[in-house]
């Protein structure tokens, strides 16, 4: 086997082992797997210390590994956007979080000027009981689906506490009754569960995170690396 071939597996092996080591501070020749060849080895640290973008995108597609599907599932209506999308923008989300709330004004105006884009939303509540209390509602309205609308007037008020999602889910239209049915489902308490286990495999640790092709992102990114990660997952689709 020419050293070309080999390259490109032993910069993947490292790159995967970098992800297990690379909170435990040590440097790159740390994670040069033993079976690949001593001349390999040396080849292998230097293209990674003159190519370290790679090291993200390794931790990008381990993060989502297995998980693309469960990932890119919306529950009910929390979704927006072409049901065809050739791209899925996912967030992640906290009704608690700052800078989930200055992301949500950005993602309708990605909406509103990209015709294939599709946005799924994943509630995760990680700020407190008012966080938790929100996503359940936010799921109840999915379930009648009006979440887009709920959504939008949560995030339109300030703390997102009993009384701003009970403003919220009357300017959202949502039937009473049955709104506060729905945050008694089983599904709403199985997708919260989902949510908070996907975020376990994929180390989430905060919102919002950000899903987008095969790169990942934590916090408030901003629309021009929203739309660059969009384009550069259209890149490397087609």
């Amino acid at each position: 086997m020419s050293k070309t071939i080999r390259l490109p597996l032993a910069v993947a092996a490292i790159a995967a082992a970098a992800v297990i080591g690379v909170g435990a501070g040590l440097g790159v020749g740390h994670f040069l797997p033993e079976r690949v060849a001593t001349s390999d080895r040396v080849a292998v640290r230097n293209y990674v210390v003159a190519h370290p973008e790679i090291i993200n995108e390794a931790i990008d597609r381990l993060r989502i590994g297995d998980d693309r599907a469960a990932i890119e599932r919306p529950f009910g209506s929390a979704w927006a956007g072409n049901p065809n999308g050739d791209v899925t923008l996912v967030m992640f989300s906290d009704y608690n979080c700052p800078f989930c709330r200055a992301s949500a004004g950005e993602i309708d105006a990605l909406l509103a000027g990209d015709p294939k884009l599709k946005v799924v939303w994943r509630e995760l509540p990680v700020l407190g009981p008012d966080s938790d209390a929100a996503a359940v509602a936010a799921l109840a309205a999915a379930k009648q689906g009006k979440y887009r609308a709920f959504h939008r007037a949560l995030f339109s008020g300030n703390h997102p506490d009993k009384a701003a999602i009970a403003i919220a889910a009357t300017k959202a239209g949502l039937d009473p009754a049955r709104f506060q049915a729905d945050q008694r489902a089983s599904d709403v308490a199985a997708e919260l569960t989902a949510n908070l286990n996907l975020a376990r495999r994929m180390q989430i640790n905060a919102t919002p995170f950000f899903v987008i092709g095969e790169r990942t992102f934590q916090g408030a990114i901003g629309s021009d690396m929203m739309t660059a990660a969009i384009a550069e997952a259209r890149k490397h689709a087609g």
